[in-house]
């Protein structure tokens, strides 16, 4: 599935939904269009998502050849969507990789342990990747440790090119990255090359999370 695809058409969906109703037809008709201004809000949000994802979707197209880059997966049960999952040459594991796009104008980093946007707390996005990968391990019978939470913002200079990120009941930190380090970081992971591990794992992956479709 493309980067970035459930969240457009949830964004798209949030945005119908803002005008729906028969009085804001009315109004609209009459030329005083009305929309649920909490419904537009989530829209734009969904729409800086898919924005972050392409984004993070075109870097990840640089990695060497061996990476195996998989987009807008699904977890059966869950309603949550995971932007990118990867399977590194070594076959050793798996990453899973959260996009946001954040202030521009405004530093990423670390305030009393947490991660902030400015003086925005946005540490739960830290929280909710490191929950994501521990549920990707269950569902794949792998060990927790074989499962890499990793965070990359877009626009939202990362104080140093990275952070880490402690969360609670997480044994390790969860890094979080500016795009200039991404595909650094990746291609520097150590274990080799191993082809055939590395395909029974994408397979293994690709029968246990299938796309993401927004209603599923």
């Amino acid at each position: 599935m493309t980067a970035g695809g459930s969240a457009a058409r949830e964004a798209a969906r949030l945005r119908a939904a803002a005008r729906r109703g028969w009085w804001r037809r009315i109004l609209a008709w009459l030329g005083f269009p009305v929309v649920d201004r909490r419904l537009e809000a989530r829209a734009v949000r969904a729409e800086h998502g898919t924005v972050g994802e392409q984004w993070t979707a075109a870097l990840l197209e640089r990695l060497p050849a061996g990476w195996i880059v998989l987009h807008d997966l699904r977890v059966p049960g869950r309603r949550f969507n995971l932007d990118h999952v990867l399977i590194p040459p070594s076959g050793l594991g798996v990453i899973v990789l959260d996009s946001k796009k954040w202030h521009a104008q405004r530093p990423t980093h670390l305030i009393r342990g947490r991660v902030h946007c400015g003086m925005e707390d946005r540490h739960e996005q830290v929280e909710k990747v490191a929950g994501y990968a521990s549920v990707v391990a269950r569902t794949l019978g792998l060990p927790v440790g074989a499962v890499m939470p990793l965070l990359v913002v877009h626009g939202s200079p990362v104080a140093g090119g990275w952070l880490e990120a402690r969360v609670p009941g997480w044994e390790r930190s969860v890094r979080v990255l500016g795009p200039e380090g991404l595909v650094p970081s990746l291609v520097a992971m150590p274990g080799g090359r191993d082809p055939v591990r590395a395909r029974a794992l994408a397979a293994r992956v690709v029968a246990a999370l299938p796309p993401y479709e927004v209603g599923a």
